[in-house]
């Protein structure tokens, strides 16, 4: 893989194929940061590859990661992104609004998240797409969407009807519409296609889940 991409809001499970070995350091950004974050322009493209200075620890990674210093390599990122955050001024009603939205895992109204960040609704919108490429209500359902995704991801058999009661939509058919929206397939058949991935995966499978 190149170092470093990036891909967009996820809505499946992202799947590598590698010959021998494959070793990845992913970071989980929310939308509405790392674009100021990277010093990119922001967009909802799909996966894109960049030139950046982030790629000058590829160096680094690979010395600890073939000497087994996993816990190392992790820390030489951490402290990446800790001081490229000291050089991004923070956006207090991006900010305000992005607490909200993550603590109701995007089981909330745009007015809402309006409210905590404390603006009106046609200005969090006009920075919330100028940060982040997306709308406030896009990114809230695909937040939300991600919940259900990931439960069934993990638990095939879980019930839609309780899923759709816990996480807050009207009802099941909610529920599978806002699915499809989003993944293309229905959540039926994703559960069906998760359990098959389960049954074929190896040992050695991992999957990389957006929480």
């Amino acid at each position: 893989m190149p170092s470093p991409f990036m891909m967009g809001l996820l809505n499946q499970p992202v799947i590598f194929y590698t010959k021998n070995r494959l070793e990845v350091i992913g970071i989980r950004c929310f939308p509405w940061t790392v674009f100021d974050l990277l010093g990119l322009p922001s967009g909802n493209d799909g996966v894109r590859i960049f030139e950046h200075p982030i790629a000058q620890l590829q160096v680094k990674l690979n010395e600890c990661i073939h000497a087994g210093g996993i816990d190392e390599a992790l820390a030489q990122v951490t402290q990446y992104f800790l001081n490229a955050r000291l050089g991004v001024a923070t956006d207090s009603m991006l900010f305000k609004a992005g607490i909200a939205m993550s603590e109701a895992k995007g089981s909330i109204p745009v007015r809402e998240v309006a409210a905590a960040a404390h603006a009106t609704v046609r200005t969090l919108e006009r920075k919330f797409k100028q940060s982040s490429g997306y709308s406030v209500k896009d990114v809230s359902g695909l937040m939300r969407f991600e919940q259900v995704r990931n439960r069934l991801w993990h638990y095939p058999d879980c019930s839609l009807a309780g899923l759709a009661h816990e996480l807050g939509y009207t009802d099941q058919s909610h529920l599978s519409r806002e699915f499809k929206r989003y993944s293309g397939t229905t959540p039926a058949a994703f559960a069906r296609k998760a359990k098959k991935g389960k049954q074929a995966a190896g040992n050695d499978f991992v999957a990389f889940i957006q929480a």
